[in-house]
């Protein structure tokens, strides 16, 4: 199967594009990424060349970066089926499936895994807080939401998805059109687009990009592929052999690890682990000094997070 991988980011969320692309070519992706971004290049970026639209970046042979500068007002979280939909018009209309990461993830298994699951259906994740059984009221309003559009459900669900993965083959485009085309009327419902989260919880909309995912995984013609959290690392105590998102709080590259375990008794967590196992090869993330001042970080934090559960 020929294949794509997109993924969009801005400010200090180069370090996850970085770590994503290196868990990537270490688990054997070969191909080329493509990075929407709004802002400054990372400054890890270096001897690029311009073509197309583009600035492109080889880090290694057999992995290629290309950045998109995007104009977008909208918060770029409810971009992602645009981007896909152009990137796959207009960069690479002969591959065969094109896959979407959040710039918080690390990839744990081989790629070919990924390309297997893209021939099932639409690859899709359980998210953090998964649990959302087919009589929920909060779908009930997104039935009479998509009734009042002519939109019909064909499927009854009871899980919630996270948006950070989306895994499409050829033949279920028409699983991102829908996609956009939800996100698109769920703003106007909501009066724009510009943040993440759109409303609380007990709303109908919360997040924008997720629930028209899941409108789309209850809607849409493509078969769905769904994992649980495993897919993600999100059970509880960890684990997964799949990917590591480090959704929600503080991010790995961010993230205060001795403080965050002293004050709140959180120790580093398997996404933040993940993270700092790919930030050196084939692209170095961090010179070596600050590199080892972070991982000494990193250790002290998980022994002392060890030590304070097992007081």
């Amino acid at each position: 199967m020929t294949s794509a991988i997109c993924t969009l980011f801005e400010n200090d969320y180069h370090y996850g594009v970085g770590a994503l692309a290196n868990s990537l070519y270490l688990h054997g992706f070969r191909g080329t990424i493509y990075a929407g971004y709004r802002g400054a290049l990372p400054p890890w970026v270096t001897g690029t060349k311009e073509s197309g639209g583009f600035t492109e970046f080889s880090p290694v042979d057999g992995l290629t970066l290309r950045f998109i500068a995007l104009t977008t007002p909208i918060h770029l979280t409810n971009y992602k089926p645009d981007f896909m939909l152009e990137t796959w018009e207009r960069h690479c209309p002969k591959i065969e499936a094109l896959f979407y990461f959040d710039p918080d993830i690390t990839i744990k298994c081989r790629w070919t895994f990924f390309e297997e699951w893209a021939r099932a259906g639409v690859g899709l994740c359980a998210d953090v807080n998964p649990s959302m059984p087919t009589n929920h009221p909060i779908r009930h309003a997104w039935k009479r939401f998509c009734n009042a559009r002519g939109i019909e459900p064909r499927r009854e669900l009871d899980a919630y998805f996270n948006g950070g993965f989306v895994g499409v083959s050829r033949q279920d485009q028409n699983f991102l059109v829908l996609w956009k085309d939800l996100i698109g009327m769920i703003g106007e419902a909501a009066g724009g687009l510009e943040k993440m989260i759109i409303g609380e919880r007990s709303e109908r909309f919360y997040i924008a990009d997720q629930d028209g995912l899941n409108i789309a995984a209850m809607t849409s013609e493509s078969p769905i592929s769904p994992m649980g959290q495993d897919g993600m690392g999100f059970q509880y105590g960890g684990g997964g052999y799949v990917m590591k998102h480090a959704a929600g709080g503080k991010k790995p590259w961010k993230k205060p690890f001795l403080r965050t375990v002293l004050v709140r008794a959180a120790p580093p967590s398997g996404a933040d682990k993940e993270f700092f196992q790919y930030v050196e090869f084939p692209i170095r993330l961090y010179p070596a000094l600050p590199l080892a001042f972070k991982r000494l970080l990193l250790l002290a934090a998980s022994f002392l997070g060890r030590f304070m559960r097992q007081g």
